[in-house]
């Protein structure tokens, strides 16, 4: 029976010079070197050796103090940046008091309503010195001007700052979910940002370019570069028609990426993904300026491909994943905890995760050599049907009218829930193996420690923002969110306003309510 990775790519039994013949002059100029372009082997000359990957575990549950004491406990054992992750009415516009809040506060993430949480969130961390990452979508301008304004109450230039927010509205359209208006209005906010930033946080991350929960939602490894890059083009063009040179943002722009179990194909996905972009900018938006031609992205762990049974099994796979990140050229890591198919991570299993990242740096040898596995017949042979491939999707969405059509029309959806449901069949089929779920099943279960929510958390909260509000100027607040609707109808910056609201009190909730009358609400087509 023929081999194939999880894109459908037919695999021979082995590999020779015939499959990539190094001597080919287009093959050599597409390798090329670390650092320069096509960026194939690395965006930076030594890699590694220059500087290690950033170790950024993503966390954040209950409240912003629980919060706040797991970033002081993963920093005191070596992580070394944040990575936020905020609860769904957050995500949502919902301030924690809200009807559509009950049953939601602080489960999945964060609650974060007023610059009052935002600072107990923050307390005590360097925010000059540290690198921070939101994973915030529809609400990521407000998170923003939360977190700059506590920087500014501290006193610490907004030019130190120095962070990611993901921002990319594209990708909940077509897989997450946690959108909120629709598409033109979205883009008009993510825009604002990029100019915002540019001219004040200059050290900003304005976006990342999401391809991970569309791999969660079943994609193959192709279809999550070929979409992640396309909504990457409608997000720079849309840029470039906002009046933005595209050397003022391209440089802060960067990418998120899933690591997923075939390992080889995970590795020659990035180097694909790296030597496709660094095309697109140059051939297709002209940029100039070496620094915009280079994808700089984040990884994590599959999600999806974590267990319940035999939940220690799932150290396995993230170590397997975290060395083909890594091997792939990875500047952002985190790894999931292995308890994550069952609740929130415990401190202890967030603490192996980490540790398996500090074993592959310092232990494995793997940081040590630029891009080892260049020049591998298999390697190469499969970056360069990765790249045929995406790009052939990339062909398809022009073709079909862009993404925000495709989106519109359901095609993209449609094409992640067939690879998600052959996916499935092949599993039932046992084509596909998992251990512990189809292979090497056991009646016995492992015992593991779940994190808890506590109810009370809810309370808390609600009972605090309740609070804040009360003692707020109320005709201050009025006037604030008046001056957001007059901007939301016209065309100002809305960035601005955000910061000065928030930090005259005004929360979340309430300038995501008077959006909401402005810009819509955006509902899925339905689509047999």
């Amino acid at each position: 029976m023929t081999k194939k990775t999880s894109s459908g790519i037919e695999l021979k039994v082995s590999y020779g010079p015939e499959d990539w013949p190094s001597s080919s002059e287009a093959n050599l100029k597409n390798l090329g070197r670390a650092g320069e372009f096509p960026f194939t082997r690395g965006i930076h000359p030594t890699m590694y050796q220059g500087r290690l990957w950033t170790m950024r575990q993503y966390a954040g549950f209950g409240s912003a103090k629980e919060s706040n004491e797991r970033y002081k406990m993963l920093l005191a054992k070596g992580q070394t940046g944040l990575s936020v992750a905020f609860d769904l009415p957050t995500q949502m516009g919902y301030d924690s008091d809200h009807l559509m809040s009950v049953g939601e506060v602080g489960k999945v993430g964060v609650a974060i309503s007023s610059i009052d949480d935002m600072e107990t969130l923050l307390a005590g961390l360097p925010l000059e010195k540290i690198s921070t990452s939101m994973t915030i979508n529809a609400t990521a301008g407000i998170l923003l001007a939360l977190y700059i304004a506590v920087a500014k109450r501290r006193k610490i230039s907004l030019t130190q700052l120095n962070g990611t927010i993901q921002n990319d509205l594209l990708k909940e359209y077509i897989a997450r979910g946690t959108y909120i208006y629709p598409p033109k209005p979205s883009m008009r906010v993510i825009t604002d940002i990029f100019s915002y930033c540019k001219a004040n946080v200059p050290n900003w991350n304005t976006i990342s370019i999401s391809g991970y929960h569309i791999r969660e939602a079943g994609s193959t490894a192709v279809q999550e570069v070929a979409f992640t890059l396309a909504n990457a083009i409608t997000y720079v063009q849309a840029a470039i028609d906002s009046g933005l040179d595209v050397d003022s943002f391209a440089s802060r722009l960067s990418f998120f990426f899933n690591v997923h179990n075939n390992f080889f194909e995970e590795v020659a996905k990035y180097r694909a993904a790296r030597r496709i972009w660094a095309k697109i900018m140059k051939e297709q938006f002209h940029a100039k300026e070496p620094a915009s031609l280079k994808m700089r992205f984040h990884s994590q762990t599959a999600g999806s491909t974590l267990t319940a049974q035999q939940p220690e099994n799932n150290i396995v796979r993230v170590t397997l994943q975290a060395l083909a990140s890594v091997l792939g050229g990875t500047q952002s890591l985190h790894t999931n905890s292995m308890d994550e198919a069952m609740g929130l991570p415990t401190e202890l299993a967030a603490t192996i995760a980490l540790r398996t990242q500090q074993i592959i740096a310092y232990e494995s040898g793997a940081p040590n050599v630029v891009d080892p596995l260049a020049g591998s017949f298999y390697v190469e042979s499969l970056t360069d049907k990765i790249e045929e491939d995406v790009n052939t999707y990339l062909h398809r969405i022009k073709d079909l009218g862009g993404v925000i059509k495709c989106i519109e029309t359901g095609w993209i959806q449609r094409e992640i829930q067939n690879a998600a449901y052959d996916f499935q069949k092949a599993m039932d089929k046992k084509e596909e193996l998992v251990v512990g779920v189809n292979a090497f099943e056991s009646s016995s279960t492992s015992k593991v420690e779940t994190l808890k929510i506590s109810p009370k958390i809810e309370k808390d909260q609600v009972r605090r923002l309740k609070a804040f509000k009360k003692k707020r100027n109320q005709k201050l607040v009025e006037q604030h969110l008046k001056k957001i609707q007059a901007a939301a109808e016209g065309t100002q910056n809305l960035i601005p306003l955000y910061i000065d609201a928030v930090e005259a009190g005004v929360t979340l909730g309430e300038i995501s309510e008077v959006l909401r009358k402005v810009f819509g609400l955006f509902r899925e087509a339905v689509t047999l």
